[in-house]
């Protein structure tokens, strides 16, 4: 009779340290989810245009209170598919403070207001973002850098994970700077590395060269043996991503890679955007060419890089815990629909075939077939 007490007793104990543990560890989950969606104030430098404009969106319907700094050059933008409603929602809510980052004068006008997290959008430079870096340190919970995939050094193996070797010489290299200054700092950092983003109101025009080209019926140009892959990332989870980061303590310190969960080379490319726009494979005309027999002077006849140029998201699916909502076919979609066709019935497409017609108008061989071996030239 002792031994079924004794054995009931030791049951029940188990139930109620049972019951408390999971208790504890949903209060703990209660208490990082409230962690990550509570409201914070949040400073974006440079926050009207493209990614910066996404982020801000994504901020605002995460329930933040967002302040933009950026010159006041552009006007505030409503995005392709925000209502009306929402759209004037979202400007009534945030608060703009006009300035120069380059200006120290306008800075200050920041050094008296407070913020638990800083995006900074735009700085190329170490100098562009030191001074901003050094106003907030100690003061801010969090300060999130929009860096480049760019910075990494050209491989034979990929894709590029974190940690990777960079290029100190690549166009990039003031990134590369800047993360180095604000890990000496000291300053609680994340970086984002995104290669190449798309998606509607991209003023890089990346996926327009291919739309452009398809929709006039001419052939696509492209440099090289075609079969280069690259990674693109849609501009809107590029935003859910950099969002995510608030709350998440275990980023700090850390850099990430964003982009579509898959690649394309660059022919790829071009059949994709042509079955984004509805067109039949057959009808897609790709015209391969070798760069350096033709000088095309200060015009840029290739929006891309010609070299491999992906990345592993891996580490920012798990740590963000996020995922791309789009797969490429359905990003270009969404870019051809809500913004090229757009922009073309406005009339302001800016459409340049000039080194195309050089390429085209030209009887030499074209650039060799892509056998499968590795034709890069790596500096290793």
């Amino acid at each position: 009779m002792q031994v079924k007490l004794a054995i009931l007793s030791l049951f029940i104990c188990l139930v109620v340290v049972s019951g408390f543990q999971s208790r504890s560890m949903q209060s703990s989950r209660r208490s990082t989810m409230i962690s990550m969606s509570a409201s914070k104030e949040v400073l974006v430098i440079g926050g009207t245009r493209f990614s910066g404009l996404y982020l801000w969106s994504e901020l605002f319907k995460r329930g933040h209170k967002v302040t933009i700094f950026n010159r006041g050059k552009s006007a505030i933008k409503k995005l392709p598919k925000e209502s009306e409603d929402e759209f004037n929602q979202r400007k009534a809510a945030v608060k703009i403070v006009n300035g120069d980052r380059t200006n120290p004068e306008d800075l200050k006008k920041l050094a008296s207001m407070k913020f638990d997290v800083i995006y900074d959008m735009n700085g190329r430079e170490a100098t562009d973002t030191a001074p901003l870096a050094d106003m907030f340190n100690g003061k801010v919970d969090h300060f999130i850098y929009m860096s480049s995939a760019g910075v990494y050094k050209k491989s034979v193996t990929m894709p590029h994970a974190e940690g990777d070797a960079e290029d100190v010489k690549s166009r990039h290299k003031g990134k590369l700077e800047t993360e180095a200054y604000l890990k000496k700092i000291g300053i609680p950092f994340t970086s984002i590395r995104p290669t190449y983003i798309y998606g509607p109101m991209n003023y890089n025009p990346l996926e327009e060269y291919f739309f452009e080209r398809l929709d006039a019926g001419r052939a696509v140009c492209i440099p090289g043996h075609g079969q280069h892959l690259t990674g693109l990332g849609h501009v809107e989870d590029l935003a859910t991503a950099m969002a995510n980061i608030i709350g998440r303590s275990q980023c700090k310190g850390q850099i990430y890679n964003i982009q579509d969960a898959q690649s394309a080379s660059f022919e790829g490319l071009a059949l994709l955007c042509g079955e984004a726009m509805g067109l039949k494979k057959e009808n897609i005309q790709i015209k391969l060419y070798e760069k350096k027999q033709f000088d095309f002077g200060e015009k840029k006849n290739f929006p891309m890089r010609e070299q491999h140029f992906f990345c592993s998201i891996d580490k920012a699916m798990k740590d963000l815990d996020w995922k791309p909502k789009y797969n490429m076919l359905d990003g270009l979609k969404d870019s051809y629909i809500n913004d090229f066709k757009i922009k073309k019935a406005a009339g302001k497409l800016k459409t340049d075939f000039t080194c195309d017609d050089m390429v085209l108008n030209d009887d030499r061989i074209s650039a060799k077939l892509y056998d499968g071996t590795a034709r890069d030239e790596v500096k290793l």
